[in-house]
Formats: structure tokens, C-alpha cells, sequence
């Protein structure tokens, strides 16, 4: 990486980094050029600036040239069994909405049920054919997951109680969106105004299409086997998800976006002071406050076009009464069958992971520059759509 130190303007590392990917792979083919366009906006954005300190700086270019590196390895797989793609994606169950509003929770207890897969960390972040679970702990690329989330942890040990990760535990697709250099992945570790502006409304299309085929590639080993989906930031790009994913089934997590929008600007902090020593939390709640609004209403009115079956609304205090419970409502709604293996392996999740186990997350509203009345308002048109309780 340090012959990039040798380039006076980061977008000059566009072929730079291609080749430290080639010369760590001995591979190729990138596939298609679909993601250019993103790489390059980011490389724009690092010439005009994100605040990164010295460890910022490592941790993007590493992220960089692991993006590159795990494209050549999964084009590379592609070509090495095309049969993946006969594999179909059927009816995924989806969970999205707002961030911060039980979805992780929610993904997790759902992930318990032995008839249905989940994408774990290590997965998402090496994509490769599912092995054997009692195979997994001896894996080098299970290894490496597993010592990023603990070094994360040891950088801001507050991050383990705001959101929980393991290498074996279901995770979200940002890993694989990235894939195109489209993921919230940026705007969440880094201050990139001019990449948002370009990312917020972009197609996603194709960055799906990837999406899809990397799901084929993790779920060879299983094929049939229906999958588990979760990800808020679906929510903002709803039209192209759903393009993707015509027959999925989508669960919609709804919370105060008071609360919502706080413990996101606390999270992001976090995220953000890995890779910056100048962090604005009233910059950053600002900021996600006016894209998370327009996400909902642009979701709102993708929906009005759909099959109102297809949705799913599940409201935070719901859940958090009857977690099982609401697991159940949500597979009878959608004619999925709830079978006693279900429930009790749903069960035993929830006995095993009460709220808190991983430490208690505390923020406060007044300490953001925004009142609670200003975030309100600013949602309105989602609050009043869903009758969420605030």
C-alpha cells in the first residue's frame, strides 16, 4: 500500500490499486465495469477531504484493495462453477426499515431457524462457498474476521454494546454491496459529502444484480434453501432491491425516529472516530437525518406501487413484547410454514440473548443540536403513514 504515497491526488490510485489487487490474487478479471463509477467518486472525495487520521487512512486504502481483491476471487469462482446461477433466490424473507429500530435484533432471532440460511460476517466479508460449519473456526478467512471485529472492539470498546458482531453471526450486505463501491459503508466510517450526494441517488441496480450472484456463490452448498436477508439501507434503495428481488417478502421495522436518529448519530460517532480524529456528532445526525427521511418517504411511495402482502410492518415495542411472538405473526402473514423446530430454536435464541448482554448502549437526545420536535417534524410524512408511536 505504501506506493500509493507515491501519487499527489488520490484519484491517480484508481490503476495503483488494481494492481496491488491483481499482484495479491494472481488474477484478472474484475468483471464488469459497473463499479468504476463509485470508486472514482470516492477517490474524489479522498481529494477533497475526509478528516482521516493515520489509522483512517490505513483502514480505507486496506478497504480499497480488499473490495478489488475479493472481486478477482469471486470472478474467478464464478467462472470455476457457472452452475451457481442456477441456484434460485426464491421469496427471501427481508428485513429493512430505519436503522435503529430492532432490525438487528430481529434479524438475529429470525437467523435461529434451522430451515432457513443467513449470511454470517466472515461470509459476507469472504465470499466463497458455504462450508461445513465445524469447519468454519479452522478457516483463514473465518481467522481474519474475527480478528478485525476484535481489533474494532479494542479501538472503541463502546461499539460491542451499540451493535454486536461475531464472525459466525448473521450479517447485513453491506460487504457484498460494496462489492461496487455503493455501500453505507463510506458515509458511515467517513465525513464524504461529495460521495453521498452521488451514492443517495444513484441506480442500484446492477450493485444488486452483484449482490444476487454473491448469495448464489455463499449459498452453492445449500441450494433451495430459502434465504434470510437484513439491511436498513434496502429501505433507501427499495426500487432497485425489489427489481432484483421481485417475489421478496419484506418485513418493515418501525421505531420513534427520535430515538432512531440518536442512537444512529451515537453509532456513527463510533464508526466514525476509528478513522477520524475530528467528529462532528451534530454534523452527523444533520446529515442523517435528511437522508433517512428522504429514504422513508421515497420508500413509502415505491410501496404504494406494490402488493400490500408483500410488506410486513413490525413496530419496536411489538417486537420487544413478544420477540417470538412476533416471529410468529410474521411467517403466518407471509404463508410461511411455523413448524415447533422453528419456535423452539427461536426460543432458545431469545433465553440466550436478553437485551443488554453485550452491555448497554446509552445516548442522549439533548446532546445532538437538534431537539426532538425538529426530528419529528422532519419525519412526519413516515410517522403519520405508519401510525408510529412516538
Amino acid at each position: 500500500m505504501q506506493r500509493l504515497d507515491e501519487y499527489e491526488k488520490c484519484v491517480d490510485w484508481f490503476e495503483p490499486l488494481h494492481d496491488i489487487a491483481r499482484e495479491a490474487t494472481g488474477l484478472e478479471d474484475f468483471g464488469d465495469t459497473h463499479y468504476h463509477k463509485g470508486l472514482q467518486v470516492l477517490l474524489e472525495q479522498f481529494d477533497q477531504g475526509c478528516d482521516l487520521s493515520p489509522v483512517g487512512k490505513i483502514a480505507t486504502r486496506f478497504k480499497l484493495i480488499h473490495v478489488l481483491t475479493w472481486r478477482l476471487k469471486t470472478e474467478q469462482a464464478f467462472k470455476d462453477d457457472p452452475s451457481i446461477f442456477e441456484n434460485p433466490i426464491e421469496k427471501p424473507l427481508v428485513i429493512t426499515g430505519l436503522i435503529r429500530t430492532g432490525s438487528t435484533a430481529l434479524h438475529y432471532l429470525l437467523a435461529s431457524d434451522p430451515n432457513r440460511q443467513a449470511l454470517p460476517y466472515w461470509l459476507a466479508e469472504h465470499p466463497q462457498p458455504r462450508p461445513p460449519e465445524a469447519e468454519w473456526e479452522a478457516h483463514p478467512d473465518f481467522q481474519k474476521s474475527k480478528g478485525s471485529i476484535e481489533m474494532m472492539w479494542k479501538m472503541d470498546p463502546s461499539l460491542k454494546s451499540i451493535h454486536f458482531m461475531a464472525p459466525d453471526w448473521p450479517e447485513e450486505g453491506g460487504h457484498l454491496m460494496a462489492h461496487n463501491f455503493t455501500d453505507d459503508h463510506w458515509e458511515g466510517a467517513l465525513k464524504v459529502p461529495h460521495y453521498i450526494k452521488w451514492y443517495e441517488n444513484t441506480s442500484m441496480v446492477e450493485t444488486y444484480r452483484r449482490h444476487k450472484k454473491l448469495l448464489q456463490l455463499i449459498g452453492s452448498s445449500r441450494p433451495g434453501m430459502p434465504w434470510l436477508l437484513k439491511y436498513p439501507v434496502h429501505l433507501k434503495h427499495l426500487k432497485s432491491f425489489l427489481e432484483v428481488y421481485p417475489d421478496a417478502r419484506v418485513i418493515w421495522t418501525h421505531r420513534d425516529p427520535s430515538n432512531v436518529m440518536s442512537s444512529y448519530a451515537s453509532l456513527l460517532a463510533g464508526f466514525r472516530g476509528i478513522n477520524s480524529d475530528n467528529i462532528d456528532r451534530d454534523d452527523i445526525v444533520h446529515e442523517q437525518i435528511d437522508i433517512w427521511s428522504t429514504a422513508a418517504e421515497r420508500a413509502i411511495e415505491v410501496r404504494k406501487t406494490m402488493d400490500p402482502g408483500q410488506f410486513y410492518d413490525l413496530h419496536f415495542d411489538d417486537f420487544m413484547a413478544d420477540s417470538v411472538g412476533a416471529a410468529e405473526k410474521i411467517y403466518r402473514h407471509f404463508g410461511m410454514d411455523w413448524l415447533p423446530e422453528c419456535q423452539a430454536a427461536m426460543e432458545g435464541h431469545r433465553d440466550d440473548n436478553p437485551q443488554g448482554k453485550h452491555g448497554k448502549h446509552a445516548h442522549q437526545q439533548q446532546a445532538l443540536g437538534v431537539t426532538r420536535e425538529e426530528m419529528l417534524e422532519r419525519f412526519a410524512p413516515y410517522i403519520n403513514h405508519f401510525n408510529v408511536r412516538t
